[in-house]
């Protein structure tokens, strides 16, 4: 009974006293924000007919269906050409700097309403990739995303540095920012915009609130139980929303595989022919000619994506042979990108495929590109390695970490 109480404690001290998967989410932020980044402006020449006023599916019939589904998009408050556009160039902005990682918690949310926003526009213009992004992007909001790689994880390197040479670190940005965002909040919702789905709303009220709370309580000493508190509550969410990604990702995979194996073609191990001759699908017809010339090669291919589809979520308590399959799905949606002109499904899925990457691995990558980034000019001073302002449940100050935190248990900032 004891060993039984003591793990139990040591798995709920596990998921309350840090973040876990740092880098993993990090990935996750950069791949969603870069690839809805990318395909906003890919398709900047023709975003009126896919989103805005020229599109086929006009403002009433788009009025129509939200007030059917209660879905949330603020391209309906108004039918105006300047205000689709500035919803359009806004979501090109919140994209931008959430892949930079500029606070990373109310970006995650204005991401999450650039999305909506767009996509409930106009429902039948999207893939399955889209459909991915559509989750993610909520998914997002409840995770701390910006703890490496991102340019809050900076800010608080420096902020640590500045507490650690007896100087008192200021932000007016953030409440500048929060003020402005509640002012806009408040005045959608006396004018009825926020009327039809509940649960958009209630999050974006629930998650300005938190931030308010957060800033009133870091502004007191790290031993202040509120604090704690917070960061015992963010930690659980932050882990209870990457637990989610990973059996969204499980659940993709395992419906797409047990799907295809009711297919004939997929049984007789035809299926990856078709298409690769469909005219819609076939960018370079030479190379997929080249790749449909052998009939063992296809059905190779057939067989072997639906195996994998069906078999990875029973792998992931398998290191080595989860990584073996998760390297062939990343190249199998690389391959796809090119032979299917297909880039935004395939960065969406390798961008959820990243949450089962390996920390060492992603560790190594980012040294890498930390080495191939310009060195800091002759004469800087670098910046000293801070000490973690979170404490753990038992109150005790985790001790040093180096601007690389330990891989999966990152006290970081709540971003």
């Amino acid at each position: 009974m004891n060993r039984v109480s003591s793990a139990l404690t040591r798995a709920v001290a596990r998921v309350t006293d840090s973040a876990l998967g740092p880098y993993q989410t990090a990935v996750i932020r950069i791949g969603f924000s870069l690839t809805w980044l990318l395909f906003l402006l890919r398709e900047f020449p023709h975003r009126q007919e896919l989103y805005g006023p020229d599109g086929p599916w006009d403002f009433g019939l788009a009025e129509q269906l939200v007030a059917t589904n209660d879905a949330f998009t603020v391209l309906l408050w108004s039918d105006s050409r300047i205000w689709f556009e500035a919803v359009y160039a806004l979501a090109v902005l919140w994209s931008l700097l959430l892949l930079l990682g500029w606070r990373t918690r109310t970006m995650s949310v204005l991401f999450m309403v650039g999305v909506l926003a767009l996509q409930n526009r106009s429902v039948f213009m999207g893939d399955g990739g889209d459909n991915v992004l559509h989750l993610m992007s909520v998914y997002l909001v409840f995770t701390r995303c910006g703890q490496v790689w991102s340019l809050d994880a900076r800010r608080t390197r420096r902020a640590a540095g500045a507490r650690a040479r007896g100087e008192r670190p200021r932000d007016r940005v953030g409440p500048a920012l929060w003020s402005v965002l509640g002012f806009l909040l408040l005045l959608a919702t006396l004018a009825g915009r926020m009327d039809g789905d509940r649960f958009i709303p209630v999050l974006l009220w629930t998650v300005w609130l938190a931030q308010g709370l957060w800033w009133l309580a870091g502004r007191r000493a790290g031993t202040w139980q509120p604090r704690i508190l917070l960061d015992l509550v963010a930690n659980t969410v932050h882990n209870g929303a990457l637990l989610v990604i990973m059996a969204e990702a499980c659940l993709i995979y395992a419906t797409a595989g047990w799907y295809k194996v009711q297919g004939s073609r997929w049984q007789d191990g035809t299926a990856v022919h078709y298409p690769l001759h469909l005219e819609y699908f076939s960018p370079w017809p030479a190379l997929a000619d080249l790749l449909t010339a052998s009939g063992t090669l296809v059905m190779l291919v057939t067989y072997a994506t639906v195996a994998v589809q069906v078999a990875f979520p029973f792998t992931l308590f398998n290191r080595r042979v989860k990584n073996a399959l998760l390297s062939f799905m990343i190249l199998e949606h690389a391959v796809i990108a090119v032979v299917l002109g297909l880039p935004f499904f395939s960065l969406a899925m390798i961008a959820a495929d990243a949450v089962f990457l390996p920390t060492s691995f992603l560790r190594r990558l980012g040294g890498l590109a930390a080495r191939a980034a310009p060195r800091p000019r002759r004469g800087a001073v670098p910046l000293p390695a801070p000490r973690s302002p979170a404490r753990t449940a038992a109150g005790k100050a985790p001790a040093p970490v180096e601007a690389a935190p330990a891989p999966g248990r990152v006290p970081g900032p709540r971003t």
